[in-house]
């Protein structure tokens, strides 16, 4: 069986072929992305007339191409994390770095741990397409944060203080109490021109259009808080343009990541284990998707515990020696995206309080044990995804 290492450049590549014996069968060289070379290599890997075992790094969007032409070439293509590909790499003594050096490094990889690689499938391609939606949600999100900091700038110059009274929550910009507020007022030195009577009126009519049933008392504290407030910009037309533009950023921000989200829905919905890890408690329509893309294959872990590992949540035992640890923190070697969305669930648990979820019973147990609180949220996170891997592999058992 012939080794064909890949290592994976942005619009080019390299390549090495090893022997079974761990022989240079064929030197290392570069290719492009373009269709001729790639079709040249695969004419080449297949005149070998061997089996061949294809593996490269999983390096973000570099990849595609060329796994996209190898399968459709019906060459079997496995991807390995280029965080482990580097760690075996660690092992050599000389740690020389080029391209054609690492093509020969993962051919070596491939050779040896030949039996433990698994091509990549069309399932797969649902999962990374998830993982994709997941990554440009995040973006939204940050584009969506910034453009907050960037409208609260400019409200402490206009309407300083309103945040304290009106939250800026976005989640249905067209209802938004706040953002209908600032589309409306502009400014404190306009409320203060409508008079008391007026502005009251006003925004009586605005706190029903945004069906907020607590936004009828705001209204009093607003108008003594635009009476007693110093505004620096409140009138300057560049400003309440720029503002206005602020409100509609962050409104299209928010409805882009919405219509991301949805995207994921329909797509999760079509996994097998999706109905599952929607089942359990605090996992609702936004954090069910985000887990699944950050999880992925849910049999490509032999265990929960190694579930836990890879979020980065486990605590590697340390021993040498006499010596052993019992005090140890998690690893964070992981991925921090997932420890991150576990964790809200934690929190929305606190929330809601479901008295029949052996989780939610797992983290108020922990917490009554003197845990601290981040601790305690952390062994619920462990807990969390044990159970769903467990129930996840018994669903996709019985199917």
């Amino acid at each position: 069986m012939l080794a064909v290492g890949i290592d994976v450049s942005k619009s080019k590549s390299a390549a090495a072929i090893l022997n079974p014996d761990g022989t240079v069968h064929t030197k290392p060289f570069e290719f492009r992305h373009s269709q001729p070379e790639m079709d040249a290599l695969i004419r080449y890997i297949k005149d070998q007339n061997q089996p061949v075992t294809i593996l490269m790094e999983n390096t973000g969007h570099y990849h595609y191409p060329v796994l996209k032409a190898l399968e459709a070439a019906g060459l079997p293509v496995c991807l390995i994390n280029a965080y482990q590909m580097k760690k075996y790499g660690d092992m050599e003594l000389r740690k020389a770095k080029t391209d054609k050096k690492d093509a020969l490094r993962i051919a070596r990889y491939a050779l040896e741990k030949g039996y433990s690689l698994v091509p990549h499938t069309s399932m797969d391609q649902k999962y990374e397409d998830l993982r994709f939606l997941a990554r440009q949600y995040d973006q939204r999100m940050g584009t969506l944060t910034t453009n907050k900091v960037f409208l609260i700038n400019l409200l402490d110059e206009t309407m300083p203080g309103i945040t304290k009274l009106l939250s800026l929550t976005t989640r249905d910009p067209e209802t938004s109490l706040t953002m209908l507020f600032i589309k409306r007022f502009k400014s404190y030195d306009r409320i203060k021109k409508m008079g008391r009577t007026r502005f009251l009126d006003s925004y009586n009519k605005l706190a029903r259009k945004s069906r907020n049933r607590r936004a009828y008392g705001y209204g009093l504290a607003i108008y003594e808080l635009a009476v007693n407030s110093i505004t620096t910009r409140g009138e300057n037309e560049f400003t309440l343009a720029a503002q206005d533009q602020c409100v509609d950023l962050v409104s299209e921000s928010q409805k882009a990541a919405d219509a991301i989200i949805l995207k994921m829905q329909t797509l999760a919905e079509t996994l097998p284990e999706y109905a599952v890890l929607r089942s359990m408690a605090g996992v609702g329509d936004r954090l069910g998707p985000l887990i699944l893309a950050e999880i992925g294959d849910i049999r490509r872990f032999h265990s929960g515990k190694a579930l836990n590992a890879y979020a980065g949540n486990d605590a590697p035992p340390y021993q040498s020696g006499t010596f052993e640890s019992h005090n140890r923190h998690i690893s964070k070697r992981g991925n921090a995206a997932l420890r991150k969305y576990c964790f809200e669930v934690m929190q929305a648990l606190k929330l809601t309080r479901p008295q029949d979820d052996p989780v939610y019973l797992f983290l108020i147990e922990k917490e009554q044990e003197g845990k601290p609180y981040n601790v305690a949220k952390m062994a619920g996170v462990n807990k969390f995804l044990r159970i769903y891997y467990a129930r996840a592999m018994e669903a996709l058992r019985l199917q």
